[in-house]
């Protein structure tokens, strides 16, 4: 089941990405889930996790929030795990929202309202 939920994770990760990168994206961007490093790979399964968990006690009254609410609670989720598995990482890796690139923004509010879909 952990496999699946950060698959799905990464499916909806890569779909922003190609959706709003302006230009071409890096490759670590769009790397396939097989392909994708283990850390990354446990990440993306816990943050799926952690926003179920907030659909499901919020009794799915996340929908009432607004895109840019999901997409911070995805990225704060994801700063955590960051620094779960990055000793000293790039300030970019762990930029708070508002330093965020809008193309990253939108892809982690696209991220919540998947999991949310599929609840």
């Amino acid at each position: 089941m952990q496999v699946e939920q950060g698959r799905v994770f990464r499916e909806a990760w890569i779909a922003g990405v190609k959706k709003y990168y302006p230009g071409e994206p890096k490759a670590s961007y769009i790397t396939p889930w097989d392909e994708t490093p283990d850390w990354e790979r446990a990440s993306a399964a816990a943050v799926y996790d952690q926003v179920r968990a907030f659909i499901d006690v919020s009794d799915g009254n996340t929908a009432k929030l607004t895109r840019e609410q999901k997409g911070r609670f995805v990225a704060i989720c994801w700063i955590a795990q960051i620094y779960k598995h990055i000793p000293d990482p790039k300030p970019a890796y762990v930029a708070d929202w508002a330093d965020m690139p809008q193309w990253q923004r939108e892809t982690d509010a696209d991220i919540f309202e998947r999991i949310q879909s599929e609840m």
